[in-house]
Parts: C-alpha cells; structure tokens; sequence
C-alpha cells in the first residue's frame, strides 16, 4: 500500500488530485478478487490490480480512468448530467457480472452490491440486483434498489426507459422474476410519479408483461385523487381490454370517484357494467352512488337505489342511514329523514353522533331549534358525546333565533367538556350578536375566542364590521381595519361589501367608491349586493346621473339585477320625480317575468302621489289588493297625503277607514297631514280634534305639528287660542315649549 500510495503521489505533488478518503474498496466473495480504483478531481486515474483466471495477482495497471470501458453510452449520459464538478465524483461501477456469478446466492450478491456502494452502482448492474433480491423474497431490499433507481435517475434521459433497462436486466438473469415490474410499477406509483406509471404500463404492456390488479387499482386511486379523471378512465378501460379484469374494490374507486365529483352519468355506467364482468356491487358501492345523488338531491334515484341494495340482499349500515338522512335534510324532507332514523332502530343499529349531528343542524336551519334541543338531549342521554360540529350547529341555531342566553351556555359546556370551540362556532356566536346590535357582548365573545387562541378569519373580522356600522361606531371599524391589516388578513368580497354598504349608509360615497377601485385592484369584481348598495346610496344623496351608469355599468358586466335592485332603482327614480322612466321600469319588470312585490308598489305608489298622479297610485294599489299584496302604512300614508294634497279629504277619509280596518294605526306622519289640510282649510275645530286623538294615543306633537297651528293662528291674529292650545298640550301630558 506504500508503494502504491508513492507511486500515486509522483503522478502529481498537488494534494487536489487524490483524496484518500475517496478510495473504493470492492471485495467479492466468489471469484476470489479484488480491486481499487480511485478517481482525482483533475482528470481521473484508475488504479487497478491485474486479474489471472479470478486470482488476485501483484503489479498494478495506472492509466486514465474511462467511464465508456464500465458503462454503456445511455449510462454514461445518465451520470454526466447527474455529476457534479466537486472534487472526488465516482464515476457509475459496473459490477453486473460478479452479481451474475453470484446469482445463486443472493444475500452474497446483495453484499458485493452494498460494499460497491449501492448509488455509485451503474443502472444496469442495479436493475441486475433488484431482479436477484426480489427472486430470493428479499422484498424490502428489491423495493429500496427500486427507489434507489427512480431517485437518482429521475431528471435524466435514461428514467424514460428504466423498464427497457429491467427487461434487459432480466434477460442477463437466469429464470428472471417478472415481480420486479410489478414492484417497479407501484413504487413509482406509491413515490407519486403518476405519469410516469402509466407510461411504464404500457411499455411493459409491449413486453407482454403485466403489473398486478392490486397495484393498477393503487395507480387508479392516485390517478383520480390528482384529478386525472380522463387517465383514470382510459387506463381502467385498457386493463379490460388486456385481459385483467376489474374487480369490485377497482369498480368501487372509479365509482366512489366519479360520485365526489359529481359524473354521476359514469358512475351509474360503471354501476350497470359490473353484473356484465362479474362483479356484484358491494355495500360500498351502493353508499357511494347514494351519496352522490345525495348531494345533488335526487332522492327518488336514491330511494331507487336504496331498494335495489335492500333486493340484492346488501344489508345497509350505519354510513348508509347516516348518508340518506343528511341528503333528505339537506333538501327540505325532514319527515322521510326521520322515517330512516325509525328504520335504522328497527333493524338494530343504533343511531351515532354523526345521526343526531345532521338532525340537529337541519332543525337549527330551519329554525326549530325546540326539537333541536331535545335531539341534543336525548344524545348525551343516551351517552353519546356531541363534538364540535353539533355544538357548532346548535349555537348556530340559537343565534338564529336569538335565544343567546342558551347560545352562550352551549359554549360555556364546550369548554367545560373539553371539546375545541373552533372559529365557526365563536363566530356564529359574534354575527349572531352584532346582527342583533349587541355590540359590547360580542366584543367579550372575540375577547374570549383571543384568550383561547383561535384565530378571527375574515368572516369574524366581517361580522364585527357590520356591528360598528350598525352601531353608527365608525372609529372602531378605522380601529379594526389596522388590526387586520398587522395580522396579514386580506380582506374578501363579503368585508369589502359590509364595509361599502357601511360608508353608504352614512352617506360617504366617495370613500365607499374608493374601496371599489381597491378591491377591483386586487381583482375582486363588485357583486349585486355591492351595486345595489351604490345605486341605492347614490339616489339618495340626489346623485342620479352617476346611480343609472352604475346600473348600466352592472348589466354590461353580466350581473342580472335581481327584484329588490330593480325596487331600489325603482324608488330612486320615483324620488327624483321621473315617474315616466319609474313607470317604464316597472313594466320592464313585468316583461322580465320579476313579480312585483311590496316594496317595488310602495315607491311606485309613493312616487305617484308625490308628483300629483293620485289617481293612477289609487289604480296601483287596487292592483296590488287583486295580487293579494297586503298594503304598509307607508302605503296608506301616501295616498291619504296626495288625496290631501289635493284637497280631497273624502278620499282619504275612506283611505284612513281602510288602513284602520286592516289593523295598521296613523302614525305622526299621518296625523300631521290631516292636521296641515285642516288648519290650512281654516277647519281648527276639526285640527285640534285630530291633535287631541293623536296625544290620547300616546303620539308627542312635533315641531311640524304646532308650525301648522301657529301659522294658522297668527294669520288670524288668533292668539288666545294660540295660549289656549299650549296649555291643553301641556295637560295631556306633552311640552309645547320647543
């Protein structure tokens, strides 16, 4: 070894071209050999011992290491674009024939591979190896030489043809083991190389070699698991066409797939196939298909199904009864849900969390959280532990219908039991709240949900956005707006919405006009709700012009406005006195097949009135009685003011008796018309009966209401009458001072 380390460092003195560290030593049990070869970092030299007939002899052979005498010029490529230019890259060992010598002994071949280092080894001698190691059932070794192989060959040319590699591999070998492709194939499945996997399919298909059904239905998992629907199907089409024939787990893969995804038609095309190929449809099978018209709410095809289970002798389980109560919840048919329930019992199951979970929620939806309640206690009766998804469902509910003493305490027995109050439950708690205007206790809710460390998402930051708003508190909205900005939450349609019609309402349009440019910056397009809040807002601020090319500019964008749009354009344009173009909107509306309702009759009749067209709001609102409509105060106030207005106090004695005999009281906007037409009549006797019914009813004049009697009296030089009226004001208990 001194020699030979002399005559290595007279080759070159510079310490760069060899590094010890970097020798290879290969031993070989059978022929009796043995070798070293090093590579420098400069050029390459090789130093190697001479062979006699298998026996070791002295002398040593130094000449210029080439990769060409060890590797084919496939290999060689492989290892040119994997190398790297560091000091000390081995060049790829080809050992194939010492591992055919020792072929007949495996674990001594798979030794030799191991001591030759298993990465510096050529592809072909690997290849060799796997097939050796799988045909001795040494599988965990055969399988690591595979992945081995894929790792490092994997952003090469010669990954391509690694299955031309192993069938030549095989070849060398006597009595080759065909497992190896199966192996190779579903490590390359299982290391998520998905196309790579079909393409070794059907190049294996060309050497009339086969991987295993087992592993073909892995592939087809993965394939529809990426979202490779059309892969999937096409190579599930080709195992029938070569011969290897599906069974009912690779029927269910491709079944259970197409339901999630909603290819319902295929799914029952497979479903119809299977008797024909000698499956018979399992209890999975059916779950999935009901499942999947489930979600889409054909029920009478998943009673069919149901049935179809029930005559072929497939008993259901809990999953199914689970899965057809949710989908007969989900679409309104809470009766058949339950008839289920009653089966499920009777045939000895027993109803789980999951059960009551999807009961409870759909009786919260519905708002018949009484019955949801008793759900609820009859599970945790029967000592079954609700999770975070029934509480969620059952606060949800409560907030629903304001019963958030109840709400609270289900969230104070969350955290007693343990269980992990998420963000959708606080934040139904919080939206539940503020849209009630209980602004300070869902502020200690989103305190608590902090202590707790769950996160606020944008919905939470949303629901208290809408509470400021609604509180007409703006500086904590500016507040909560830094907050959100420091934690990094971008805000989404649904805040840039809340935080539009927030600005709107307080008659900040411009500010409201600059979150749109934002939002559009950011390539959130404004939604119906967010143009009818603009159009709304712009209307009222006397801003028409810039209101009709905002629902021009949402009609051009695609946007289809909807029938409470169409009644806020309509009241804008009655508002703005364009009672022609109103009146040409509404028949739109008509044309349209958008059934008028309240609100779209309101404007119109109080647009009319307004603008002196009492006759036509009279023909509008009979309309509306023949619709079965039933007229608001707002309504009758309209009329009962343009009949005034016009001095026909009949008319609207009459409108007065109706709005009476429908249930609806006058209020001070009404008394006060009366009282302006009879002090501007000069009828004070008739005024001052009026004022006097309006305070018996508990209604406080306002200032309107005492300018028409002061300005009457004064005209008249009638101011006795004018003290006497302040003092009987005074005595039915309201102060005429102001």
């Amino acid at each position: 070894m001194l020699s030979l380390r002399r005559t290595i460092s007279s080759y070159s003195s510079h310490s760069a071209l060899f590094n010890p560290v970097k020798i290879h030593k290969l031993y070989s049990i059978r022929p009796i050999t043995k070798f070293l070869t090093f590579r420098s970092s400069f050029e390459g030299i090789c130093l190697r011992p001479r062979f006699q007939m298998g026996i070791y002899s002295k002398g040593y052979l130094l000449y210029p290491l080439s990769l060409s005498s060890y590797c084919s010029s496939s290999e060689k490529e492989c290892a040119d674009s994997t190398s790297t230019s560091c000091s000390g890259v081995l060049e790829p060992l080809d050992i194939t024939q010492e591992l055919l010598a020792l072929v007949h002994d495996p674990p001594a071949a798979y030794r030799h591979f191991i001591r030759a280092g298993r990465h510096q080894v050529c592809v072909r001698s690997r290849s060799v190896m796997a097939h050796i190691a799988f045909r001795a059932k040494m599988y965990p070794q055969a399988r690591r030489i595979l992945e081995d192989l894929i790792h490092t060959t994997k952003s090469s040319p010669i990954f391509a043809n690694l299955v031309d590699t192993l069938q030549g591999a095989a070849a060398a070998c006597r009595n080759p083991e065909k497992g190896v492709f199966d192996a190779y194939f579903g490590v390359l499945t299982d290391l998520g190389f998905l196309d790579e996997a079909v393409e070794a399919f059907y190049r294996m298909r060309d050497f009339s070699i086969f991987p295993k059904l087992r592993s073909c239905n892995n592939l087809l998992d993965r394939l529809n698991k990426s979202g490779q629907k059309e892969v999937s199907l096409r190579l599930f089409e080709d195992l029938i066409v070569l011969g290897l024939w599906p069974s009912v787990y690779t029927f269910n893969i491709m079944i259970g797939f197409l339901c999630k995804v909603g290819d319902l038609d295929r799914a029952m095309g497979f479903f119809e196939r299977m008797n024909g190929l000698g499956c018979a449809p399992d209890l999975v099978t059916y779950n999935s298909l009901i499942d999947g018209y489930g979600k889409v709410g054909s029920l009478d095809q998943v009673e069919k199904l149901y049935c179809k289970m029930r005559e072929g002798g497939c008993e259901p389980d809990i999953i199914t009864y689970n899965t057809l109560i949710d989908s007969f919840c989900k679409f309104d048919s809470l009766p058949k849900a339950f008839g289920y329930l009653r089966e499920l019992n009777r045939h000895g199951l027993k109803a789980n969390v999951v059960t009551y979970s999807t009961l409870i929620n759909a009786f919260s939806k519905e708002g018949m959280v009484r019955e949801a309640i008793n759900l609820f206690t009859k599970m945790t009766i029967q000592g079954l532990r609700p999770n975070e998804y029934t509480f969620s469902c059952l606060i949800d509910g409560c907030c629903r219908t304001n019963r958030f003493e109840y709400a609270l305490k289900l969230l104070e027995e969350m955290l007693r039991q343990g269980v992990q109050v998420n963000t959708v439950t606080y934040t139904c708690l919080i939206d539940g709240l503020c849209k009630r205007g209980e602004i300070a206790e869902a502020e200690e809710v989103f305190k608590s949900m902090e202590r707790a460390g769950v996160s606020a998402n944008q919905l939470t930051y949303t629901s208290l956005i809408y509470g400021y708003f609604l509180s007409k508190n703006g500086q904590k909205v500016n507040a909560l707006l830094i907050e959100i900005k420091s934690k990094g939450i971008k805000p989404d349609l649904s805040m840039y919405g809340t935080l539009i019609w927030g600005l709107c309402n307080e008659g900040k349009i411009s500010e409201a006009m600059l979150l749109v440019s934002e939002m559009e910056g950011l390539g959130l397009k404004p939604n119906l709700v967010i143009y009818s809040n603009l159009i709304d807002a712009h209307f009222k601020a006397g801003m028409a012009t810039q209101a009709f090319s905002l629902f021009y500019e949402m009609t051009n964008s695609g946007i289809v406005p909807n029938l409470v749009t169409h009644c806020s354009f309509l009241d804008g344009l009655c508002k703005e006195g364009l009672i022609t173009e109103a009146k040409n909107h509404f028949d739109e509306m008509k044309r349209l097949d958008l059934s008028a309702n309240l609100l779209a009759y309101t404007a119109l009749i109080d647009g009319l009135c307004k603008n002196g067209s009492v006759d036509d709001a009279q023909d509008m609102f009979d309309e509306m009685l023949v619709k079965g409509l039933k007229p608001d105060k707002v309504v009758y106030t309209s009329l009962i003011d343009g009949y005034l207005k016009h001095g026909r106090i009949d008319e609207a004695m009459l409108t007065r008796e109706g709005m009476v005999e429908s249930g609806l009281e006058l209020d001070l906007y009404c008394y006060t018309c009366f009282i302006w037409w009879y002090c501007k009549s000069c009828k004070m006797q008739e005024a001052r009966e009026m004022l006097e019914e309006m305070c018996r009813k508990g209604i406080a004049p306002d200032e309107a209401v005492y300018n028409c009697f002061i300005n009457n009296h004064l005209k008249l030089e009638d101011l006795d009458q004018l003290l006497e009226l302040k003092s009987d004001v005074k005595k039915m208990g309201h102060d005429p001072s102001s």
